[in-house]
């Protein structure tokens, strides 16, 4: 590809790509939304920092909550899966958090749990994607904070 075929840059994306970190000279330059802020621990743009034992104990407690209540209150076993993920989750150094609400999927959730007994579990193909895309609405940044140029 020629310089002519590249869109023109503006005074922001060029200021941008001035920042890139010296590793980064000889890649190919891809225009992102924000400016690279690598996780400072780790110089990564996507960190996770979540140990075994965490993720055994909310992994047995999910568990629990959904076998004793027969499936009926899995949505705060998600919840709960999803606040541990999300809590040890970096996305350029900027900590995840899941905002979603237990209550906020389970009507939903009763009434896809009784159309999956009702068409032995073949309705579950459609409920999968269904809580994907609810548990990505409901995932974000844990706070906004301003952006420090390197």
């Amino acid at each position: 590809m020629t310089d002519d075929a590249l869109p023109a840059r503006s005074a922001e994306s060029t200021a941008a790509v001035a920042q890139v970190p010296p590793m980064f000279d000889n890649a190919p330059i891809v225009l992102i939304a924000a400016p690279y802020r690598p996780d400072v621990r780790s110089g990564r743009y996507f960190a996770f920092d979540g140990g075994a034992a965490t993720y055994f104990g909310t992994a047995l407690l999910g568990l629990l909550i959904t076998v004793l209540t027969l499936g009926i209150c899995y949505p705060f076993a998600l919840v709960l899966r999803e606040r541990w993920r999300a809590k040890h989750s970096f996305i350029n150094g900027q900590q995840m958090a899941f905002t979603g609400s237990a209550w906020g999927l389970f009507g939903n959730w009763i009434k896809w749990l009784l159309l999956m007994i009702i068409t032995l579990g073949l309705y579950g193909f459609w409920v999968g994607p269904r809580i994907q895309r609810w548990k990505w609405e409901h995932t974000g940044f844990a706070r906004a904070t301003s952006v420090n140029p390197v």
